[in-house]
């Protein structure tokens, strides 16, 4: 699986997933540092990266845009480094690996793990 971290994590986040055998790079080594959302979003479709962020814009251009890709892991809360937070990353890679291949939204803090399968529906109702 190859993990594409936003610039609102920290570097380390690269050699700590390829110790655990993952292919991942930082935005800042493929791209501007001042990118939009839209753009990260379209390159990691494009190469077939999944979105490791802390950033919920992602879920929300995956929801108005109703794409299939690229799947996204959002991590919320305080603690960022791999440190703190690094085995729960690495379990929800491991384990919701098949969902992430298929287009997913993956959201995770300390209490709560949520995910949804892309494309997100609009939720309301239709007119027949």
């Amino acid at each position: 699986m190859k993990v594409l971290i936003d610039m609102n994590l920290s570097p380390e986040w690269v050699t700590y997933l390829e110790n655990e055998g993952f292919e991942a790079i930082h935005w800042s080594s493929v791209g501007e540092i001042d990118a939009k959302d839209i753009k990260i979003t379209n390159w990691a479709r494009e190469n077939d990266y999944t979105i490791f962020t802390n950033d919920l814009d992602f879920g929300r251009i995956l929801a108005l845009t109703h794409a299939e890709g690229p799947s996204v892991l959002q991590i919320r809360g305080n603690m960022l480094l791999p440190e703190d937070c690094g085995d729960m990353i690495l379990t929800a890679l491991k384990y919701y690996q098949k969902e992430i291949q298929n287009g997913a939204l993956i959201t995770l803090d300390e209490v709560k793990w949520r995910i949804k399968i892309l494309p997100i529906k609009p939720l309301g109702r239709t007119m027949e």
